[in-house]
């Protein structure tokens, strides 16, 4: 019997694909990040960034720093910023609702900040596969790439869908 040839995507392509759609609903003002957390090849949890659960989104005047971008040059004011990154979401949302993360993968259109890796490791993810690339200054790089080795399945570039390389809203 002849086997058919299909288009259908690996299992990072396909969970990088539903991550892009999960972040279709963050509300951040500056950037847009999506994150699945999977185990075993099934989702257990998404997350997009934005404001806490019950607050004013954003677009609703939730974040002042989001709101005074002009105030706040590129990499500043973070301890201002109320919003929750996509990957903590992600983990929280399973934490809310008793499912296990341990084992898991998480997919996020972004690689994932300081905080988010290490939040990552204390929940037992054993791997990253981001979509666009993020790295510190340069002056702290060398840190950054030695925490994010602990990931026993590593951390891993997977490329986005077609036209869905823009994490900023607006482009």
């Amino acid at each position: 019997m002849a086997q058919m040839s299909t288009n259908r995507p690996d299992m990072d392509e396909y969970m990088m694909s539903i991550a892009v759609g999960v972040r279709a609903r963050a509300n951040c003002l500056g950037s847009h990040i999506g994150a699945v957390l999977a185990r075993d090849g099934h989702i257990v949890a998404t997350g997009y960034n934005g404001t806490p659960h019950k607050t004013p989104n954003c677009d609703e005047g939730g974040c002042g720093r989001c709101l005074n971008t002009k105030d706040y040059p590129s990499g500043t004011g973070y301890d201002l910023c109320i919003c929750v990154h996509a990957e903590q979401n992600a983990l929280l949302s399973a934490a809310r609702f008793g499912i296990a993360v341990e084992g898991s993968v998480l997919y996020t259109t972004w690689r994932p900040c300081f905080g988010c890796t290490k939040e990552m490791l204390q929940a037992g993810v054993l791997g990253v596969r981001y979509g666009e690339d993020w790295e510190p200054n340069a002056d702290l790089k060398e840190e950054y790439f030695r925490l994010q080795s602990y990931f026993p399945d590593g951390v891993k570039k997977v490329e986005l869908p077609d036209g869905a390389n823009f994490h900023r809203r607006g482009k």
